[in-house]
């Protein structure tokens, strides 16, 4: 996450933008950009794990500062203090459980809103992670579970698309926009089991049925993909309009054709 919100800042300041970056990660070490407010000056991980009244391990330690955390926002509030039309960028811990399990970031998206700020979700998801079928179903439902938790609009993005290979980088096209169906068909040779074949149709159908999961890629070193998550996100919470509505630069065919000239470019470099 912070490699994003790093990237993101210095895309936005290239455009004249201001960005502020909050660090909600009590386990967070560097970051190479300047940060508004730290919830370490709060509470952080380190602390509550050396507390030998606790006793607590890195994820025990983490879910304690998160939920000391949401009782105590009024710290965040103070923090942000008097901001307007600011695009502030939450670097969050990155622990699956916190968006599915838990109730905190769902507490934190619902303070948010009070405080009248429109807000969207960036799920972000290692792409040398999602090159094989099953870990990319795996990450699928990752995605929805935290997009149906928290409630609000999602952008998922592959990130580390710079770091794949050529092959990888025309492997994944596929799961950019991926039919569910054609996969099973493409791995039946590994589903062994019958019943584990059946698991997965379901799985896969369920995904299916809700037809909201879809990615972007997002490589660090090409200004045309970071520009397409942005355009994206703007959209989502209509940055910098008030009353009126704002159509998308491009329609749907606009943006495939985006991300199929990426894909092109990059792989036949």
């Amino acid at each position: 996450q912070s490699t994003y919100c790093s990237t993101m800042v210095q895309h936005c300041e290239a455009l004249g933008r201001a960005v502020q970056v909050v660090n909600l990660d009590p386990a967070a070490e560097l970051f190479s950009y300047p940060v508004m407010a730290d919830i370490r000056e709060l509470i952080e991980v380190d602390d509550v794990m050396e507390d030998e009244s606790l006793r607590f391990g890195p994820n025990g330690g983490l879910v304690f500062c998160m939920e000391y955390f949401a009782s105590n926002f009024g710290w965040l509030e103070e923090s942000l203090g008097h901001v307007e039309d600011d695009y502030i960028l939450f670097d969050c811990p990155g622990q699956i459980e916190l968006y599915t399990h838990l109730p905190v970031m769902k507490q934190l998206v619902e303070q948010l809103q009070q405080w009248e700020f429109r807000v969207c979700g960036v799920f972000l998801v290692d792409s040398q992670f999602m090159v094989e079928s099953f870990k990319f179903i795996s990450g699928i439902l990752a995605a929805l579970s935290a997009m149906i938790s928290l409630e609000i609009p999602q952008i998922n993005i592959m990130t580390k698309m710079d770091l794949l290979s050529k092959k990888a980088k025309k492997e994944i096209e596929k799961y950019l926009d991926p039919d569910m169906y054609s996969m099973i068909e493409d791995s039946t040779n590994i589903l062994k089991s019958k019943m584990f074949k059946k698991l997965t149709k379901s799985i896969c159908g369920l995904i299916d049925d809700y037809g909201m999961v879809r990615f972007l890629p997002f490589d660090r070193s090409d200004e045309e993909s970071i520009n397409i998550v942005l355009q994206h996100i703007d959209f989502t919470i209509q940055y910098g309009e008030d009353l009126e509505f704002k159509e998308p630069k491009e329609c749907e065919e606009d943006k495939s054709a985006l991300v199929d000239e990426y894909f092109q470019d990059h792989v036949d470099e």
